[in-house]
Formats: structure tokens, C-alpha cells, sequence
């Protein structure tokens, strides 16, 4: 776009790319999330977040994207403009992991996740988004992860919003 710069994002001495935590955030009337016919999580009203993180994520990076997450004014208000958070209404959170969210298809056709963070690390990761969103106050519901799962949801609105804890643009 004209005028618009590109701001990237890189290690201090490194020339590699940081990478943000990353969330796909939708705002929901409904959503469940199933292991093969166990149903791990469902709410009503909220917000389903789709959860990623990246190879050098730091909990700052967390603390930031939960912040926003819980604090997104995308429900309506009495006017019908966006202006009320999950808290405000009462809404839920359904917290997903998605490395996937990583997947950089821009050479081939097969995703690369070398920016995905490690298993074990990213799973520590997601359990203190979970603590930290539950620490607000707001229900949190989860997939469980690693596992194969089934997301099912409906998109109200439909409002999604794709997040992340650096800024990139």
C-alpha cells in the first residue's frame, strides 16, 4: 500500500526475525472444541482464541495478548457499536493451541513451522495464557494440547481478528 512502511522485527545482532505470539480471535455465540467424541471445552457468548507461539516468545509477549484479548471491545453495545469487552458482557473464553498458526507457505506448498515454538516449551506457554486469562476473572474453556481436535463454533458477526504480541506493520 502507498505510503504504508513495513516495520520488521529482529533480534538484537542476530538479522533473525522475531516472532510473535499469535492469536486468531472470533467473536462467538456458541463453540466446543472435541477429542474424539470427548468434548474438552464449550461455551456460549465469547470468544474463541486460536493460540500460537513463536520460537523466542517471552512472557511478556503473553501478558500482552492476554491483556488484549480479554480487554478487545468487539461486542456491542446498547447503540450497537463495538464498545464492550468479553468481561462487560459476560462472555467466556475457549482457548485453542494452533501451531499451525506458524505455518509460513510462502516458499513450495508444503508449511514450514520452524518459527513454531518446541512442544514441550509451547505447551508451557499456552498453560500460562490459560492461568494468566483465568486469573481475570473470565470462565476460560480449553482444547487440550497436542491433540487432533474438532472445533466447532459459530462466528457472530462474524468477527475475527488476527493478533499478535509485536508490532510487525
Amino acid at each position: 500500500m502507498r505510503g504504508t512502511k513495513r516495520r520488521i522485527l529482529r533480534r538484537p545482532g542476530t538479522g533473525c526475525y522475531q516472532s510473535p505470539v499469535r492469536a486468531v480471535v472470533q467473536r462467538v455465540s456458541r463453540a466446543e472444541v472435541r477429542v474424539g467424541e470427548e468434548v474438552t471445552g464449550r461455551i456460549g457468548g465469547g470468544l474463541l482464541v486460536l493460540l500460537g507461539a513463536g520460537d523466542d516468545d517471552t512472557d511478556a509477549d503473553l501478558g500482552y495478548l492476554v491483556d488484549k484479548v480479554v480487554g478487545l471491545r468487539i461486542f456491542a453495545d446498547d447503540e450497537g457499536n463495538m464498545n464492550r469487552s468479553v468481561v462487560d458482557v459476560g462472555g467466556a473464553l475457549l482457548v485453542v493451541s494452533q501451531f499451525t498458526l506458524y505455518g509460513d507457505a510462502r516458499k513450495g506448498r508444503r508449511p514450514s513451522f520452524v518459527k513454531a515454538m518446541a512442544p514441550g516449551p509451547a505447551e508451557q506457554m499456552y498453560e500460562r495464557f490459560v492461568a494468566a486469562a483465568r486469573a481475570t476473572g473470565v470462565p476460560v474453556e480449553t482444547g487440550r494440547f497436542r491433540a487432533m481436535m474438532q472445533v466447532e463454533l459459530v462466528n457472530d458477526g462474524p468477527v475475527t481478528l488476527l493478533l499478535d504480541s509485536k508490532r510487525q506493520f
